[in-house]
């Protein structure tokens, strides 16, 4: 009796990619560095398997240079790809850490492995995704990975506050007025001569926008060639490095370095601050002649005038007909009128002029004005520079400006017309072009 013959076992090949990663750029233009023998034991642990099917696939799916915390990792996203693509079978890794190490990032990848019939595994742990053993130590060991990355992130944080209570400087981009050498800052005194003007400016004005105005006239920049605006004036006011001293979550310690301004400037300066800006702005204003005194006239053509009143503290401004004052109320359907609501229309139609240069070409050519230095041209550029600027300008700036370009406002019950003073236009285009030239030179 002859024997069957023996059947064959036929193996399902499974296609293995290694997926390798080193979180620092240094060694990498090494002729053999980490991700190399990564790879290497990886590929001799996919050889040992050989009897079970697996196969190395061409493709390799290195990170170099590239941290665990995150999932956007160029090698890693094209192994995604290439996994819902049908593309592999298992991912082999040195150790699970290199694949991710953060535990909810870990979990999505399994997620995704799990939805496509992938197998992990690691070559240094040895385990299996697909048994629960296998997902226990996961879970396991990844957690122990996140719980070692917190800890080096908490003695990380521990050693750079001990160092800031030291005094020492702890890098990035120096204040301005200071340069770093070893490690350490130190003074700059060409810049620092600025800083200086810029406390003792404030103190005399009180006003971070003019201030700003000032330093764009004279050009001061930061060592880095950016423009010193508004907001870099008033974090170098708060700068508490210029007094010599080193912050670290909102405590000061002694610092290493000199101290650019005296304690009594910072103090001066810093008693300015601590006043709210509103009340500033108001003081300001308060010491401003009204916007459109002498420039306001009602539906009878009398005349409005400023006028104030204060309750509760506060300050009420008006323009009151002189008519009403005269004959009392009810002489004139517009008896009074509130400052900032009127004025605020006014600067509205100004605006609307200054983003419409063609209203200012209409006015000249009705006017039949062209002084032989300026051109309808060059008003309408005048106008359309003063736009972007008109809300930095300091309110009797404005006052001026208005002065110069509004002949008369009309207001009615329904309407309020302003009327343009072309020798006006002319004149702050002349001015603007004057200090365009200034610039230039």
């Amino acid at each position: 009796m002859t024997k069957p013959p023996e059947q064959t076992k036929v193996l399902r090949k499974l296609r293995c990619a290694v997926y390798t990663r080193k979180s620092s750029e240094e060694g990498l233009e090494q002729e053999y560095n980490s991700l190399h023998a990564q790879r290497e034991a990886c590929e001799a642990y996919i050889a040992s398997q050989r009897s079970e099917g697996w196969v190395l696939v061409r493709d390799q799916y290195d990170d170099g240079g590239i941290s665990g915390g995150t999932l956007e990792r160029p090698a890693l996203q094209r192994l995604l790809s290439d996994i819902e693509g049908g593309l592999v079978d298992v991912v082999v890794v040195y150790k699970i850490d290199r694949l991710s190490r953060s535990l909810m990032d870990f979990a999505k990848l399994v997620d995704v492995f799990d939805r496509n019939s992938v197998t992990f595994v690691s070559v240094t742990q040895s385990f299996n995704t697909t048994t629960s053993m296998g997902r226990l130590t996961l879970n396991i060991l990844l957690s122990f990975a996140q719980f070692e990355r917190e800890v080096t992130a908490e003695r990380i944080r521990d050693k750079f506050r001990a160092s800031r209570q030291k005094g020492m400087w702890m890098g990035g981009y120096p204040p301005f007025g200071y340069r770093v050498e070893s490690r350490k800052l130190i003074v700059e005194e060409d810049h620092a001569e600025q800083v200086r003007w810029i406390f003792g400016r404030f103190l005399e004005i009180g006003s971070g926008t003019q201030l700003a105005r000032e330093v764009a006239e004279r050009n001061i920049r930061t060592s880095r060639g950016s423009v010193i605006d508004k907001k870099s004036i008033y974090r170098m006011l708060n700068n508490r490095a210029y007094i010599g001293q080193a912050v670290h979550k909102g405590q000061s310690y002694p610092g290493e370095h000199d101290a650019i301004i005296d304690h009594d400037v910072w103090d001066k300066v810093h008693s300015i601050l601590q006043e709210s800006p509103r009340k500033r702005a108001a003081r300001t204003r308060a010491d401003t002649p009204a916007l459109l005194k002498g420039l306001l006239f009602g539906p009878d053509g009398a005349a409005f005038s400023p006028t104030h009143t204060r309750k509760g503290g506060r300050l009420y401004r008006y323009y009151v007909s002189q008519t009403v004052l005269k004959h009392g109320a009810g002489s004139c359907p517009i008896g009074r009128a509130p400052a900032g609501e009127i004025e605020a229309a006014v600067i509205d139609q100004l605006c609307a002029v200054f983003r419409q240069p063609e209203i200012v070409a209409g006015t000249c050519k009705a006017a039949r004005i062209h002084p032989d230095d300026i051109t309808e041209a060059d008003a309408s550029a005048a106008l359309h520079q003063l736009d972007p600027l008109w809300e930095e300008l300091f309110p009797a700036e404005q006052a001026r400006i208005v002065a110069l370009l509004v002949e008369r406002v009309d207001i009615g019950t329904e309407s309020l017309n302003v009327r343009l003073r072309i020798d006006g236009l002319t004149g702050l285009a002349r001015e603007m072009r004057s200090s365009d030239l200034e610039r230039a030179a």
